[in-house]
């Protein structure tokens, strides 16, 4: 009789052994459990941006020909990323290919009228300059002198990544659809006191399509001359974040404060 209820003392311990094994393996993930590992694999993907200046490398920085000679300073970003680094080589060699040419030759003609019209100047610099978690901002700052110029010409442009996407925001890619004309309009109102003294009506206001993110909205930055003079250099006119929350798309904006309503206590009566 005890050598009987020890075996079946046994065989249900090994059956409850067996129960526990079974409890205590990985169930398969559900579609839910995938996309939440997903959105966590792609959120541990978002690289902090560490850029640094570095010159680009010419065949040599002067170039020559019948209208003059021009000297090349060519600077971009070195990042470490290597999507965004040869976004901007790219770039620049796009903007300026006769300063890569290799097989340059000056000829007689070319000295001789570079002796007389003096040496022209065209430099581009690429520099890094916020992070907003997912939204990285550089400048491309290109600067262009002509011998005998009362000045040189320069512009600043904007580019802003979506570093999750790997991808170049232009404004109709942060916008929401058909919104356009709303946020003209509370572009307007916004810097109304400054439009209105260099005579720019609601009417003559157009979108700029070169914008960064500022510390207190986006700004909207416009080419020398198109709304003041050379001596005031690019227009900025920025909107407001509280003004464009629902503009923009809001994987676009950038996180802001939440603020509450204080309700006001009634007057107590005496």
């Amino acid at each position: 009789m005890q050598i009987h209820l020890k075996k079946t003392w046994i065989i249900s311990a090994l059956f409850s052994a067996l129960l526990m094994a079974s409890g205590c393996q990985e169930k398969p993930a559900s579609s839910a459990d995938a996309q939440a590992s997903s959105s966590q694999a792609k959120t541990q993907q978002i690289p902090l941006i560490q850029a640094k200046v570095t010159r680009v490398e010419l065949p040599r920085k002067q170039f020559c020909d019948e209208d003059g000679c021009t000297q090349y300073d060519l600077q971009t970003v070195k990042t470490d990323i290597a999507w965004i680094d040869d976004y901007f080589l790219n770039r620049i060699k796009k903007d300026v290919p006769i300063a890569f040419e290799k097989d340059q030759k000056t000829t007689q003609a070319a000295s001789e009228a570079a002796d007389l019209k003096g040496l022209n100047q065209n430099s581009i610099y690429v520099r890094f300059i916020s992070q907003q978690y997912n939204l990285a901002t550089f400048m491309i700052q290109s600067y262009t002198y002509a011998a005998g110029a009362a000045h040189g010409m320069y512009h600043n442009e904007y580019v802003t990544f979506d570093l999750g996407t790997q991808k170049r925001l232009a404004l109709t890619d942060i916008l929401k659809p058909n919104v356009e004309t709303k946020v003209a309009e509370q572009l307007y109102d916004a810097n109304a006191n400054w439009l209105t003294q260099h005579d720019i009506t609601r009417e003559k206001l157009q979108l700029s399509d070169n914008y960064y993110y500022g510390s207190k909205g986006i700004v909207f930055v416009y080419p020398l001359y198109e709304l003041a003079s050379y001596a005031e250099g690019m227009t900025e006119l920025t909107l407001p974040y509280l003004s464009a929350k629902d503009l923009v798309k809001a994987e676009y904006l950038p996180s802001l404060p939440v603020v509450e309503a204080v309700a006001e206590e009634a007057p107590q009566a005496e």
